[in-house]
């Protein structure tokens, strides 16, 4: 019986939980140019948020190294890697977070052989503890990207 009580309180509780936690969400909406090769609806946009900030949570969708005047590839890992972690920063700072906040970060890359050039930029985009990261090899990228990187932060309290 015990049980039953503490799985009814659960389940009452829940709902108010659920609730309170999505009157705080914040979307911030994704802007940009398509990569090429993609081909949308006409006048639809891109079907997902740049970031989602859920309490003191911010989820960020994942950016490529095109480039925004062009939605062309960077020409060099470097610069690839610096666009993409410029998109990174720009939705944390959008957020009133900084780099520091960033917990995870995860990173999808078309050839392995940029691992070392991609790490010497990204260091230089954090001040304290590096975040937990991934970085993946793929096959490919939309618009033919060489980099995609995607990540959490979490607001750090004062």
């Amino acid at each position: 019986m015990k049980y039953f009580a503490l799985l009814l309180s659960s389940l009452v509780l829940f709902p108010a939980v659920a609730s309170a936690g999505e009157s705080t969400r914040t979307h911030f909406p994704a802007t940009g140019r398509v990569p090429p090769g993609v081909n949308l609806a006409p006048g639809a946009g891109v079907p997902f948020s740049a970031a989602v900030l859920a309490g003191d949570t911010l989820y960020i969708s994942g950016a490529t190294d095109a480039d925004p005047a062009t939605g062309q590839p960077a020409t060099s890992p470097e610069a690839g890697a610096k666009l993409v972690l410029d998109a990174l920063k720009a939705k944390v700072e959008k957020a009133g977070m900084t780099m520091d906040d960033v917990v995870w970060v995860q990173v999808f890359c078309t050839d392995l052989s940029y691992f070392p050039r991609f790490n010497a930029v990204y260091q230089s985009y954090f001040k304290g503890p590096l975040p937990a990261r991934a970085f993946l090899g793929v096959d490919h990228l939309l618009g033919g990207a060489h980099f995609e990187v995607m990540g959490i932060a979490v607001r750090q309290p004062k």
